[in-house]
């Protein structure tokens, strides 16, 4: 067996960012086997049996040397099955059973199944991303997600054994290609199904056109998670740049990101046992949490009041900058984080407290305890409060359903659209809160009164504020007035949880 050595371009994944990282090998003499150095981690010191077992089974020899392994830069702690096939490539390389200009300016990426198969790994499009940041054509698995990279030469590998055959990544490989973006409104849930709550769909739109936060109060049974579950079918397809940066935050989880390059922006809803770490994110290596696999999309919180108060708060802080930044000993890992935020809760633990139609057997403590566990920093953060109240039935058997989806998403885009307008002729322009929003001095009169009324911290005011703009965005109107304030104050101004 000849020596030699080799050096392969590969990628580690860290948070929804990734480092290159070049697989240095050398085969030389010395007692046979394979020793791995440069902070790998247990996956990656297992992979000497894998590609071990891979090699012979794509037909080549393993070496009968020393084969020492080094991954650069040696500092930084690499994670990760990835680094399964640059590894092989690099042995073959190096001991001269393939062409060392096969791999040449092409990052790999690619873990090896026994029988010399080459398997996706989570984090596949952020190392294509790398790739393409770095001038270098990408191979990766054949199976998995197709990646939306239209400027990036990228390759399916199958088996190792494809290493074998003449030529480089673009004579032997099968290039695969950017998907096309479908529509993304066909077959999901529409609110032309939901019978009555008309005030709960009008809130939704606002919340929707403006991108607000809202949280439904209302017993079992109201139809609060049929409203929630609906949000994303009046919300704007997501742009390209949207769906990347979304899709990126799927792929480092593991998750499949079919959906998301389509258009479809993410919903989730974690159960209320959810961990701080699955809501915020965290583990060894670091993975995104589910308030950034919404990114760009909703996160639907069901049963409020049943998560656990040290998971609730970690979520204000991404609620204001729109990223998570977990702090590690070896440095900060940066989550982007910017989603809707649509909760539902009870009123009290038996859930018919204000219920016309039952009895509520819950005291006045263990109600005052209830709706205190959400927190009131947290409420304050959220712009929209509903009470939602069980349809009747006559109107829950009657055709007549109200609103569809497509009428929402109407307005929700004509508003969109009027605010981009009136920012680009306001741009740069600085002031008060009220100046900046254009609130007429009757509605500044208005809001003062109801803010001394109510005792509303400054947040509130401001969020308020914010709510009005966007209603009189829906209404195509440059000034906001008091009847705008007035319907923002009624989606904030309520008795039970935490006031304003």
């Amino acid at each position: 067996m000849k020596f030699g050595q080799c050096a392969v371009m590969s990628a580690t994944v860290r948070g929804v960012d990734v480092v290159p990282v070049t697989v240095e090998v050398v085969v030389s003499g010395g007692l046979p086997g394979i020793s791995i150095v440069g902070m790998p981690d247990a996956a990656i010191q297992e992979a000497r049996e894998r590609v071990r077992a891979a090699l012979r089974a794509g037909g080549f020899t393993m070496p009968d040397e020393k084969i020492v392994v080094n991954l650069a830069p040696s500092s930084l702690k690499k994670t990760g099955s990835g680094f399964d096939l640059p590894i092989a490539l690099g042995i073959l390389a190096a001991s001269q059973q393939i062409d060392p200009a096969w791999v040449r300016d092409t990052l790999y990426v690619g873990e090896l199944a026994l029988d010399g198969r080459v398997r996706a790994v989570r984090g596949t499009l952020a190392c294509a991303i790398c790739a393409r940041s770095l001038g270098l054509d990408f191979v990766c698995a054949a199976e998995g997600d197709p990646l939306p990279l239209s400027d990036l030469r990228v390759f399916a590998m199958d088996h190792i054994e494809a290493a074998s055959r003449e030529g480089g990544a673009a004579a032997c490989l099968e290039e695969r290609h950017c998907p096309r973006r479908v529509s993304s409104r066909a077959g999901g849930p529409d609110y032309g199904e939901v019978s009555g709550h008309d005030v709960a769909k009008r809130a939704f739109q606002v919340a929707a056109a403006g991108g607000h936060g809202l949280l439904m109060m209302g017993p079992p049974g109201s139809g609060k998670t049929m409203l929630a579950s609906r949000m994303p079918s009046i919300l704007p397809p997501l742009s390209a740049d949207e769906a990347l940066e979304a899709a990126v935050v799927h792929s480092v989880a593991g998750e499949s990101i079919e959906s998301v390059i389509a258009g479809v922006r993410p919903f989730r809803s974690p159960h209320h046992s959810a961990s701080l770490a699955g809501l915020v994110g965290g583990g060894s290596p670091i993975r995104p949490g589910e308030i950034s696999l919404a990114h760009q999309g909703v996160l639907f919180l069901d049963e409020l009041p049943e998560f656990r108060s040290s998971v609730l708060q970690g979520i204000r802080q991404p609620l204001e900058s729109g990223t998570v930044t977990l702090t590690r000993a070896d440095g900060n890992v940066v989550f982007p984080a910017r989603f809707m935020l649509v909760a539902a809760a009870n009123p009290c633990p038996c859930g018919y407290y204000g219920d016309p139609d039952h009895d509520c057997t819950c005291t006045v403590p263990q109600i005052r305890t209830y709706q205190n566990r959400i927190g009131g920093p947290l409420i304050d953060r959220i712009d929209l409060h509903l009470d939602v109240r069980r349809t009747p039935p006559a109107e829950v058997l009657s055709s007549q359903k109200g609103a569809d989806s497509a009428t929402l998403r109407e307005g929700v885009m004509r508003a969109r659209a009027f605010a981009r307008r009136r920012r680009r002729k306001t741009s740069g322009s600085e002031g008060s809160l009220a100046e900046r929003h254009r609130v007429t001095d009757e509605a500044q009169a208005f809001l003062v009164s109801v803010a001394e009324l109510h005792a509303m911290s400054g947040r509130a005011i401001a969020r308020v504020v914010g709510v009005a703009r966007t209603i009189a965005d829906m209404d195509e109107s440059e000034t906001v007035d008091c009847d705008h304030l007035a319907e923002a104050v009624s989606y904030r101004v309520r008795d039970g949880i935490g006031g304003c």
